[in-house]
This record gives C-alpha cells, structure tokens and sequence, in this order.
C-alpha cells in the first residue's frame, strides 16, 4: 500500500494540490490493477489549519505519524508561511524520505524551503522563476542555478517539483510516478482539464472502460 501524506500549514495553497489530491482520493479514474492508494493529511499538531481559501480542516495526525518507506509520497503544498522554522521538521522528514526512496512532491513556496536546506543544489528542479529561488535564499543555501528547469513541473526520480502555476503538470507527474491511471487515462485527463475540449473527455472516459 502506498500512503500519500499531504503536509497542512497556515495559508495552504488549496488550488495547488486540488487536482493530485482529488483523484488520488476519489480513485475515479484508477485503472483496475492500481496500486492501493491511501490519502492522510498531517501537520504539526493536530490543531484545524486554515488554508489560503479560509477553510479549514482538521489533520488526521502529525508529522510524527509519517512512515518513512520508499512506499510513502510526501505533498508539500504552497504557502505564505514556509519561512517559519518550525517547518524544519518536515523538511527533514522530506530528506529522510528522499533517502530511503520515498517520494517527495514540492510546489510553489514549498520549494523555496527545500531550496534552503539544499535540496536543489545538485539535481534538477523547477519552481516560480531561478529569481524566485534566489530572492527568497542564500547563495549558501542554494547554489543549484545551473540545475533550475524552466517548466511548469519537473520530475527528478523520486523528487517532483512544481511552479505556482504548475498545479496540472504537477499532478500529472505525481499520477505518472504511482502509475495508478493507465496511460490513455493520464493522457486525455490531463488533455481534458488543461484545453477543456470535449473530444478528450469521451476519449477520457473510452479509456477508463478499457482499463476497467
């Protein structure tokens, strides 16, 4: 079974992990041999988060609960508050995630912290702009210009990174990773909800019949 933790932090992004966290939860579009998937959200503490939109909700448990396994996925959402140091304890969660071949997927302001503990220095990343990353760290910090990839959403192995923007592309990716939609599926899905075109959405649904 393969668990997916979604971090919760004041102003959470809620458009930014909407798109992943909506399929990996309703499995609508699953194919029949997918892997078993599980979705929990976890934070700091067990207190409500209020989110960017003014919701709030409520965390199934903490960082505490993470189980460190190459079969665990980490969501790192965008917000306005990453720059408090009590989120060290999920970015070493992240790295220690990232070591033992977990998987961790990082958008928006969630990638200007794993820049400053180093994450990027020496593997390809994406984020909101190589100016972004630089106005928010340290040369000391972050060295990993030279590895900045200017695309909505960026895969390296087990590490996906996304831009503000990128939500879909982000998705996308992570769906891939799990290989959970069969790929007729991810591919008119992602057709579909990026152009809005009907003919993607009958040959959405064609490929979930065949994949049944």
């Amino acid at each position: 079974m393969i668990t997916i933790y979604v971090y919760l932090l004041a102003t959470l992004a809620d458009w930014e992990i909407a798109p992943v966290t909506a399929e990996l939860n309703s499995k609508r579009f699953f194919k029949a041999e997918a892997p078993k998937i599980v979705v929990k959200t976890v934070s700091l503490t067990k207190e409500p988060v209020t989110t960017m939109g003014g919701l709030t909700i409520i965390p199934d448990g903490t960082i505490d609960d993470i189980e460190i396994s190459e079969k665990t996925v980490l969501l790192l959402p965008g917000a306005d508050t990453w720059a408090d140091t009590k989120h060290d304890a999920i970015i070493q969660k992240a790295s220690a995630l990232l070591s033992c071949g977990g998987t961790v997927c990082a958008i928006c302001g969630a990638t200007v912290a794993l820049a400053n503990a180093g994450f990027f220095n020496e593997r390809p990343h994406t984020s909101n702009g190589k100016g972004f990353l630089e106005m928010f760290c340290t040369p000391e910090t972050y060295s990993g210009q030279k590895y900045y990839v200017d695309q909505p959403a960026v895969r390296d192995g087990n590490l996906i990174t996304a831009s503000a923007t990128g939500a879909l592309p982000w998705a996308k990716l992570i769906l891939e990773k799990l290989g959970v939609f069969s790929p007729e599926t991810l591919d008119s899905w992602y057709a579909y909800f990026t152009t809005g075109k009907p003919e993607y959405f009958f040959a959405l649904m064609q490929s979930i019949q065949k994949n049944k």
